[in-house]
């Protein structure tokens, strides 16, 4: 079976009548630089300046959803290796297909409903969803910048300074769920701030070196068995996974700043904190598609 065939049928399996849930999952990042900085005992300022990547946009989620406007015939031996189907198998194969033609449509309209649902009412089957999104996004506080580049990929920068009075994170856009969040702040209490990057990280080890998109099969996700199918077929074919059309690969550095005067309780880097050049401590992740752990920290925010 050719790469391209396998990628398809992946495809199908989990975006064909999965809508649902890809409201875990479906965004990811690509190559980015962020900053979350603690700047004072009960402030703070976060920065993402890159690629972010929406799935539901994306030529991988429309190829699922195509597959069923076309027949094509599939017969295979007793070894499971496909073959060519004889007069009577296509012809018994197509009139199955035709059966179901109703059942297809009426699915993939709650589909398209459901979807629609999860990004804030656009549908992405819409030539202009991708500029309907780069509207809603502008017309939040903190994105400075917003630019599509294609398939799903968009080039953002995002800045907001706030409290420390409240749980942060990010990205939260109007009218999509809050899920799989990139990086969260939470308050604890005794003047303590858990920091958490899920969205950086692959849940284990081998998630087939997907980065963010590999975060999505730790979160117990099927969407990111066909991105991930993909990247098992360029393994074995000796190609660069980076290369695959439509699926970015994340590489960034996620930095946490802590100001003076604030501890630094515990943390994941590999070389615990650094000084910074105004005081405080510097905690720094370097990410890539096989960083295995999610960045985490616990700071003593109050003085």
């Amino acid at each position: 079976m050719t790469m391209f065939s396998t990628i398809r049928l992946r495809a199908v399996a989990v975006l064909t009548g999965c809508a649902l849930a890809l409201s875990g999952c479906f965004i990811t990042p690509g190559k980015f630089t962020s900053e979350l900085a603690l700047t004072g005992p009960d402030s703070f300022t976060f920065s993402y300046e890159g690629e972010i990547f929406f799935l539901g946009l994306s030529k991988l989620a429309q190829m699922g959803a195509a597959m069923d406007d076309s027949f094509t015939a599939e017969c295979f031996d007793n070894a499971f290796e496909t073959r060519e189907c004889t007069a009577e198998e296509e012809a018994e194969q197509r009139a199955q297909w035709e059966e179901g033609a109703a059942e297809r449509m009426e699915s993939k309209k709650k589909e398209a409903q459901q979807m629609a649902a999860l990004m804030g009412g656009i549908d992405p089957s819409d030539p202009k969803a991708a500029d309907e999104l780069v509207t809603l996004l502008q017309r939040q506080k903190g994105w400075d910048r917003v630019v599509h580049k294609g398939d799903g990929v968009f080039d953002v920068s995002y800045r907001v300074s706030g409290t420390l009075g409240h749980d942060f994170l990010f990205p939260m856009i109007e009218g999509f769920p809050a899920a799989n969040p990139f990086v969260q702040m939470i308050q604890r209490k005794g003047g303590q701030v858990r920091i958490n990057a899920p969205g950086f990280a692959t849940q284990s080890g081998d998630a087939g070196g997907m980065g963010g998109l590999g975060s999505m099969m730790g979160m117990g996700s099927l969407t990111g068995l066909a991105a991930l199918g993909a990247a098992e077929q360029a393994e074995k074919s000796g190609e660069d996974a980076a290369t695959i059309p439509g699926i970015p690969m994340v590489d960034g550095t996620f930095t946490v700043r802590a100001a003076p005067g604030m501890r630094i309780l515990a943390n994941n880097t590999d070389e615990g904190p650094s000084a910074g050049t105004a005081g405080g401590q510097v905690l720094t992740w370097r990410i890539t598609p096989r960083t295995a752990q999610a960045p985490t920290a616990l700071i003593a925010a109050a003085r």
